[in-house]
């Protein structure tokens, strides 16, 4: 796919997302079909006075190890990546599936056996990405999405309305991207300061979602672009024991190219205590069964990128759907004050824009994934 916005796009992630500075080394990784973004990042890295590092694999790597690896080989943690990601000083990451449906015929198992394998180089990443903007260990890090054909058919869409679709969320269709999100990123912290005073939040919806979330002290972050690319979202890591109640999941939930659909999660002191999907159930469990912090919430985010509207079976996106809450299984955030420790974290997305509200401390403010406060993304 050849298109001039990958280089406004580049721009945007170099100088904007990670702020590459002279000297730095800055990790470029994606599979091979984003090879036209990795050489415009490439080269934006260059004129940063950055030291790009480029990782690009085919896409089938992953499919070969859980279908011919070993449990030692699948499990087994890369000291190479680790060593990555411990050294870098940015990371930018692309996804580009050509096939978004490679994995749906691996065992579970096989698939939760990966996931604890790359929990060391995820405590890695969590830690590093945790420490305060003048800490120079700090990992500053962004991930976005090069459009594939794979990826338009899951949306619905030609591979040039996807194209137009994923740069539009971007902002990348306004005069200076980097200004527009900032000014999200206004609105958003005013949001974000806002919950940072609440001690519980409610979620309702007529699917039969009624949630409450201990988040008394814990920190709300604003997402504007730094990190997800497109971003539109703010989050913080729920108390640990004080989720309870029952989610029941607007749209399928997506993990690895496996699709679960019609999730319903019931919490008690913080913990799944049941759970069913009229699609994939088994690979649910055996998600929420690869470690103990897998059936507690490790974040919990409100979206707000309201120039994404449609469900596109692609989470960087549909996280972000402004109306919408999401909810992590797994690992939690460390900057966000979270606690929780997995090899997974799982975001999955629940549509408030029928009937749905979230109260913080027993006062709505949001209804039918509106704001009730005109100040705020809209």
């Amino acid at each position: 796919m050849h298109d001039s916005r990958l280089e406004k796009l580049a721009d945007v992630l170099v100088n904007y997302s990670v702020a590459v500075q002279k000297g730095d080394l800055v990790a470029i990784q994606a599979n091979t079909a984003a090879d036209p973004l990795v050489m415009c990042v490439y080269r934006a890295v260059l004129k940063a006075g950055g030291r790009p590092w480029v990782r690009c694999v085919p896409e089938e790597v992953v499919e070969a190890l859980l279908k011919h690896g070993s449990d030692e080989q699948i499990r087994r943690t890369s000291e190479l990546d680790r060593h990555v990601m411990s050294t870098v000083n940015a990371r930018i990451s692309f996804w580009a599936d050509q096939n978004t449906r490679a994995l749906s015929n691996v065992n579970p198992k096989k698939q939760a056996l990966l996931s604890q394998g790359r929990k060391p180089i995820m405590d890695v990443f969590f830690k590093r990405a945790a420490k305060p903007a003048s800490d120079p260990d700090r990992l500053r890090w962004v991930g976005t999405a090069y459009p594939t054909l794979g990826m338009a058919q899951d949306a619905e869409m030609s591979l040039n309305e996807y194209a137009d679709f994923v740069f539009t969320a971007g902002k990348l269709d306004q005069k200076n991207p980097a200004a527009a999100w900032r000014k999200l990123g206004e609105s958003q912290k005013r949001l974000a300061d806002f919950l940072s005073k609440a001690r519980e939040l409610r979620f309702t919806a007529p699917n039969g979602t009624d949630l409450r979330v201990g988040v008394k002290g814990r920190r709300w972050i604003n997402c504007d672009g730094h990190e997800n690319f497109p971003d539109g979202e703010v989050f913080t890591g729920p108390i640990e024991d004080a989720t309870e109640g029952t989610v029941c999941y607007s749209f399928p939930a997506i993990h690895d190219g496996i699709e679960v659909a019609d999730v319903r999660l019931v919490f008690k002191a913080g913990r799944v205590v049941d759970c069913s999907a009229s699609k994939n159930e088994a690979f649910l469990i055996q998600m929420l069964d690869q470690d103990r912090g897998a059936r507690c919430f490790g974040e919990i985010a409100v979206g707000t990128n309201y120039q994404i509207q449609k469900f596109t079976k692609n989470t960087l996106f549909d996280e972000k759907i402004g109306g919408t809450f999401h909810a992590a299984v797994g690992a939690a955030y460390p900057e966000s004050g979270g606690k929780n420790k997995s090899g997974l974290h799982w975001d999955m997305v629940c549509d408030l824009r029928q009937g749905g509200v979230i109260e913080a401390d027993g006062k709505a403010f949001s209804r039918n994934g509106k704001f009730l406060n005109a100040s705020w993304p809209r």
